[in-house]
C-alpha cells in the first residue's frame, strides 16, 4: 500500500507534542504527504476524562478523514491510551497509536524486567502501558509516574535548565530508586526533555520514545514503496486556536522545519 498518489497520513495531537512523530515520519518517509491537526483550543487532554478524550479524537479524526488521508496516526499518547480501540473499530483506514509500538521496543531493551513509563495522568491512570506490557510478560515490574508538569514545560520552550532539572528529578526519583533500566516516554511531548531525563536517568538506562517505532509501524503498513526517495511532497498543518504560539515552537519540534498552520473555526 501507498498513499503517494494523493492519500496523505494524517495525524492529530493536543497540541504539539505530535510533532515529534512527524519529524520522524518527514525523515523516515520523504515520499509521504502529510495532514497534522494540533487540537490547542481544548490543551491538554491529560487533566479530561476518558470519555471526553474519546469524544474529542473522534472529532479529529473525523476533520482528517475529510481531509481525504488514508492512514491516521493518533501521534497523542493519552488519545492513544484512551480512544485507539473506539477509533479503529469505527475509522475505514489503518490507525496506529503510540503505546504498541513503544512497548515492543521496551520488551526488546530491557535486560531487568524493571519498566518505568512516564506519562500524563490521563495515561497513568488508564494503565494501558501496564496491561500492554503484562500481557507480553507477566513477570515484569511496572512503575508508571504521571508527570503532569511535564508538558507545560515543552509548551513554554522550557527544555532544560535548573528548573527542569528540579521537575524531572520530582517525577523519576522514585523510578531511579527502583532501579528500572527502561524507560518509556508515554507522552510525545516529553522527547524534547529527553537530556535532562537522560541525565537523571544516567547511562544504564535506556530511554524509549514513541516516534521511531512509529515511524518503522508506518512504513511496514504502506510497503516499500512508501520509503523510495522522492521530493517531500506536502505537509499541511492545522490547529483549533491561535497559530502564533504554535509555529514558534513547531520549529523546536520539527528541527527547524518553518510552519505556517492553519486556524479551523470547527472540526465538526
Amino acid at each position: 500500500m501507498s498513499l503517494s498518489s494523493g492519500k496523505a497520513i494524517g495525524l492529530f495531537d493536543s497540541g504539539l507534542g505530535g510533532l515529534t512523530v512527524l519529524r520522524e515520519l518527514h525523515r523516515t518517509l520523504p515520499s509521504q504527504s502529510y495532514a497534522y491537526l494540533g487540537d490547542n483550543a481544548r490543551f491538554p487532554y491529560g487533566t479530561k476524562s476518558a470519555e471526553t478524550i474519546i469524544r474529542y479524537s473522534r472529532e479529529c479524526a473525523g476533520f482528517l478523514m475529510k481531509r481525504e488521508v488514508g492512514l491516521i496516526v493518533v501521534a497523542c499518547n493519552t488519545a492513544s491510551a484512551n480512544a485507539l480501540s473506539t477509533l479503529e473499530a469505527e475509522l475505514s483506514v489503518p490507525v496506529i497509536g503510540t503505546v504498541g509500538p513503544a512497548v515492543h521496543e521496551a520488551l526488546e531493551t530491557t535486560r531487568s524486567g524493571k519498566i518505568g513509563v512516564l506519562g500524563t495522568n490521563a495515561t497513568v491512570a488508564s494503565k494501558v502501558y501496564d496491561e500492554a506490557l503484562k500481557e507480553q510478560d507477566a513477570a515484569l515490574t511496572v512503575i508508571s509516574q504521571a508527570c503532569p508538569l511535564f508538558v507545560p514545560l515543552v509548551e513554554a520552550g522550557m527544555l532544560d535548565g535548573e528548573i527542569v532539572d528540579k521537575v524531572v528529578e520530582l517525577y523519576l526519583a522514585p523510578l531511579k530508586e527502583q532501579g528500572v533500566d527502561t524507560v518509556i516516554l508515554g507522552c510525545t511531548h516529553y522527547p524534547l526533555l529527553i537530556k535532562p531525563i537522560a541525565r537523571f536517568l544516567g547511562d544504564g538506562v535506556t530511554v524509549v520514545e514513541c516516534s521511531k517505532a512509529i515511524a518503522r509501524d508506518v512504513g511496514k503498513i504502506l510497503g516499500p514503496v512508501a520509503t523510495t526517495p522522492a521530493k517531500p511532497l506536502s505537509t499541511e498543518y492545522f490547529v483549533t486556536d491561535e497559530v502564533g504560539q504554535f509555529n514558534q515552537l513547531a520549529a523546536i519540534f520539527l528541527g527547524d522545519r518553518a510552519v505556517q498552520a492553519v486556524r479551523i473555526e470547527s472540526l465538526y
